[in-house]
């Protein structure tokens, strides 16, 4: 897994663009970010969450 910690969203968005997932700072917790249209990086998000595939995302 490739690490990139900025402050740029121009970064997230283009790790997002070539399929990466992002991390980010809510108010209470950090959330996940990824291309809703790419199944791979989705893939991803629920294998970080170790969450299986009928569970929905939010």
């Amino acid at each position: 897994m490739n690490t990139l910690l900025t402050r740029s969203p121009g970064a997230a968005a283009d790790i997002i663009k070539r399929g990466g997932t992002v991390a980010f700072p809510t108010e209470t917790v950090y959330g996940l970010g990824a291309d809703i249209f790419n199944e791979d990086a989705i893939r991803k998000i629920f294998e970080a969450k170790q969450r299986p595939g009928d569970n929905p995302l939010i």
